[in-house]
């Protein structure tokens, strides 16, 4: 029962007493929760401001911060697995790799944090975090260029003016453990200056093993805080900081056969135990919000991130054959990655009526500017074979590397956007963006449009169609190879088109959502390089943008409370996804791309102590290579976990079992021939939870 439903039974049955004898008094049992904490109503990416679903023409999905919770999820790679247009990647060097509806997520483009672009090239502190949102398809007229699969956009948590005070501790059966305090309240009687501050202190004994028989490890710190300040009534400035500190050994990934069998043991780690990945990645920024009338509201934001990292590497080489036993090639390297992104964004957001139509209305510009240095110095190469005694880390250091490689560049967009409503069942929603990236040898001019049509059958339901644009400017303005016949050619941002189909219905008194979608998008202006039968003079090959990816398919999705004690979040995608317009991967499919995919994450409460969560995780048949010459098999991943909750001494304990991989299935999960995860058998957690 939802809690206005409850208050307004309560107010009844009371008012009703008051002129009742005694006898006749009702008696009211309430069974359940009412509290629906897996179902969000509104998203604030995909409109650039707090915006219901049922009023957004494209589909979104967001994942709570209860779910995260419950599923113990360290990574944003877990977070993810609950939305199945979602599939993993790579996830080598401490990093993790995504696709969205079968197009990768780019590092630079492809996520968000509070509407900002975020440097993704890192693990993403998921602590910070209140709630996940995936926005499906090309984006680009309201955050400039992106791919077109869509984006992520993280929403962090903000301070509060009740005091909150929560610690937690989980450790799993490797040894590994997490710490984290999430404190919060007003600093003043008035309440008007708020803070909130985070802390974590994780590490990490992964159960892959390098072959000197050492684990691989990972040691992170996250500190964070957010303090908001009411300069009036109406205007707010929020002032954000937040460090990550990750350091761990590397794992490049698994090597795989042409049958897709792990090549030696799941646990060796290919890599040597020196290797290393350390990184620091910080982000400052202040956001203002002043409401200038009861009509009219203007955001301002800034947001500086700094990204340094040391990678020392031992860069194994798998070779084009290889067996268990044989030599395999090494290049080790020592370097130095130092990334800058400076952020920021002004938005006019308002509400009008003209001539009888009413207007939600955004008008707004946003910017980035680009920073990217790198210092590498390379060490000798060495081979290596099982059993052999593990190398000495070579003596090089990135430090003496007197010459940067160095990239800049800065774009800006403006964008305007037009939430039009004929009456309660029609409404358009209309806009565009004109976009300049300004870059050396790369200048370039875009303008998106998007158009979407919802009709409101009732007040709890959604049909719609929309079609939206996207586009990735080329690394250079020309085609650069003299080999080339079309050496110097002309070269136009890649765009990507796409057209969608939806409906979104709320049931049982607006508890559960469900949504669905069917998509078509396109990709085009890729490069298709052909070689010549027969050379023309020093010509050896023949360049041109005509290269295409078509992802047609459709998603189903439900959210929310099923009944007072059960609740869900289960989605499912089928994708059709193939390469089009090229000699080398016509009618090809893009790796890591099922065709079916599907995730199911559930709660079940026993009573007002105990709850059973149970989920379900299957990808479909993916290709290994770009070539589809080798398939990974399908599986299904099933967890299951429980929670018990008790008071002490005024303080609520929650206390959590989860267990990962019941059924202790062997897969396969992203990357390639030589870059593979190999999924990890049952795995046991354990969390308290603790609230002051």
């Amino acid at each position: 029962m939802k809690l206005n439903s409850l208050y307004v039974a309560l107010v009844a049955a009371v008012s009703s007493s008051a002129f009742a004898a005694p006898t006749d008094l009702e008696r009211i049992e309430v069974k359940g929760s009412y509290f629906n904490d897996y179902k969000v109503d509104n998203a604030n990416g995909a409109m650039r401001t707090s915006a219901s679903l049922l009023e957004t023409a494209q589909s979104v999905t967001v994942i709570s911060e209860t779910i995260v919770n419950e599923q113990l999820a360290t990574t944003l790679g877990e977070v993810l697995t609950n939305d199945a247009s979602l599939t993993a990647g790579s996830q080598q060097r401490n990093r993790e790799v995504f696709n969205l509806r079968g197009f990768e997520l780019s590092s630079s483009t492809g996520y968000l944090r509070d509407g900002h672009q975020h440097w993704s090239h890192y693990q993403q502190p998921i602590e910070i975090l209140q709630q996940v949102e995936v926005i499906k398809g090309p984006s680009s007229i309201l955050y400039g260029q992106s791919g077109p699969g869509g984006l992520v956009n993280m929403v962090t948590k903000k301070p509060t003016a009740t005091t909150l005070f929560n610690a937690s501790a989980d450790v799993d059966q490797h040894g590994s453990t997490r710490f984290m305090l999430d404190a919060a309240g007003a600093l003043t009687d008035a309440e008007d200056l708020r803070a909130r501050g985070i802390l974590v202190k994780q590490d990490v004994d992964y159960w892959r093993e390098y072959q000197n028989g050492e684990n691989r490890e990972r040691d992170r710190f996250l500190g964070a805080l957010i303090v908001d300040y009411d300069l009036s009534d109406n205007a707010l400035v929020r002032v954000h900081y937040d460090r990550t500190d990750d350091e761990a050994g590397l794992d490049t990934g698994a090597w795989i056969d042409d049958n897709a069998n792990v090549i030696g043991d799941d646990k060796t780690i290919r890599d040597m135990s020196w290797a290393f990945t350390d990184i620091t990645v910080e982000n400052l920024g202040v956001d203002f919000e002043v409401y200038l009338n009861d009509h009219w509201q203007v955001k301002l934001g800034y947001n500086e991130q700094t990204f340094e990292r040391q990678r020392f590497e031992s860069a194994p080489r798998k070779p084009g054959t290889f067996t268990e036993g044989d030599s395999y090639e090494s290049r080790p390297y020592d370097r130095f990655d130092d990334w800058q992104f400076k952020t920021a964004f002004i938005d006019f957001v308002g509400e009008f009526e003209t001539a009888g139509l009413q207007h939600q209305f955004l008008i707004g510009a946003n910017s980035l500017d680009y920073y990217y240095g790198q210092r590498r110095v390379s060490a000798d190469y060495f081979d290596f074979a099982a059993g052999q005694d593990e190398p000495s880390r070579p003596t090089v250091s990135y430090k003496t590397d007197d010459t940067i490689s160095e990239t800049e560049y800065d774009y800006y967009g403006i964008y305007v956007q037009d939430l039009i409503s004929f009456s309660p069942e029609w409404q358009l929603s209309v806009g565009g963006r004109y976009d300049k990236q300004n870059r050396e040898g790369a200048d370039n001019e875009s303008f998106v449009p998007k158009v979407g049509v919802l009709y409101h059958p009732n007040p709890s339901a959604t049909i719609y169609a929309s079609y939206s644009e996207g586009f990735e400017p080329q690394g250079s303005d020309t085609l650069v190879n003299e080999t080339d016949v079309n050496n110097g050619m002309k070269l136009d941002a890649v765009t990507s088109e796409q057209r969608e189909v939806g409906v979104k219905w709320q049931l049982f008194d607006d508890r559960l959502m469900l949504s669905g979608a069917v998509f078509d998008i396109s990709k085009k202006g890729t490069l298709v390089t052909e070689a010549l039968e027969v050379p023309v003079g020093e010509f050896t090959s023949k360049t041109n943008q005509v290269g295409e990816q078509r992802h047609k398919g459709f998603e189903l999705s439900a959210q929310g409370a099923a009944t007072d004690r059960l609740f869900v979040m289960a989605s499912t995608m089928y994708l059709d996804a193939n390469f089009e317009r090229d000699e080398d991967l016509e009618g090809k499919r893009p790796t890591d791309a099922p065709k079916w995919s599907a995730s199911l994450w559930t709660r079940y409460e026993l009573n007002d102590t105990i709850a059973f969560n149970a989920g379900a995780f299957f990808e479909g048949e993916r290709f290994a290579d770009s070539a589809n010459t080798v398939e990974k098999d399908a599986y299904t991943r099933v967890d299951v976990g429980a929670t018990y909750k008790l008071k002490v001494s005024n303080t609520d304990v929650n206390l959590r079992l989860n267990i990962e991989n019941l059924l202790d299935e062997d897969y396969l999960g992203g990357g390639g021939l030589n870059n593979v995860t190999v999924g990890e058998g049952t795995n046991v957690r354990l969390a308290a939870q603790f609230s002051f």
